[in-house]
């Protein structure tokens, strides 16, 4: 891992803070100060950020990069909970109601967080107004999402999982957040069919049969590591 100070490299001071949406109408003072107390860390794609192992209260702004949060089951398999896509927050930090319970934090891309402490949480975040509402808007997304996931797990299909999965990527793929590259003309989901099999739950030779089908049927195209959505409104159908 390697690790980079903020405050080392004046250019790049506020480079953590800029276009992360809870800070977006922040003053350059603001974002200086919340820099200093934030330095920036790299992880490589497939490094752990966070495990059940670390009892420490460390909150996580992601800059750049995804990361996947997952837990293990007692026969070894990793259940995915949640991808974090840039711009957003995530860590163990019961002041904000963000518990990691038993999760681990996984780089899926090469990433770059900062990382604040529970002292300059209060001090910085919870203390303005601005920040502490889109924070709790973000909690409150997040505890949304997962109780659609456990509800598509009991009352839909494995097919139908799926596309509810890429569903929802791709929509995410064209926010500034999100994956569309530059000259797309459709949504890219950068994802391993692996990936995407622990995030609908279920294998990933199912999911590779799946893709196929939906791929035949002209909803998707299909490249290594990369799932380009062709035909939204039919695989919002496919979703159930």
């Amino acid at each position: 891992m390697i690790e980079r100070d903020a405050a080392a490299d004046e250019p790049d001071r506020t480079w953590c803070m800029s276009e992360v949406d809870i800070f977006r109408d922040l003053s350059e003072p603001e974002m200086e100060a919340i820099a200093e107390a934030a330095p920036m860390k790299t992880y490589s794609a497939g490094e752990i950020l966070h495990t059940p192992q670390q009892p420490s209260e460390v909150l996580f702004i992601l800059k750049r990069g995804r990361v996947r949060i997952f837990r293990v089951s007692a026969d070894g398999r990793a259940l995915t909970c949640a991808i974090i896509s840039p711009g957003t927050i995530f860590g163990e930090m019961a002041l904000l109601g963000q518990r990691m319970y038993d999760n681990f934090a996984e780089a899926l891309d090469d990433v770059t967080v900062c990382v604040m402490s529970r002292a300059d949480v209060h001090r910085f975040l919870l203390s303005d107004a601005r920040i502490a509402a889109r924070i709790t808007e973000i909690l409150g997304h997040r505890v949304a999402d997962l109780e659609q996931r456990l509800s598509d797990s009991v009352f839909k299909s494995v097919p139908q999982r799926i596309a509810a999965t890429l569903t929802t990527l791709a929509a995410r793929a064209g926010t500034p957040t999100g994956r569309l590259l530059a000259m797309a003309r459709h949504p890219q989901i950068a994802l391993t069919h692996e990936q995407l099999a622990a995030l609908a739950g279920t294998s990933r030779e199912t999911t590779t049969k799946v893709l196929h089908d939906f791929a035949d049927r002209g909803l998707l195209r299909l490249a290594r590591g990369r799932i380009t959505v062709l035909d939204p409104e039919r695989l919002n159908d496919a979703a159930g």
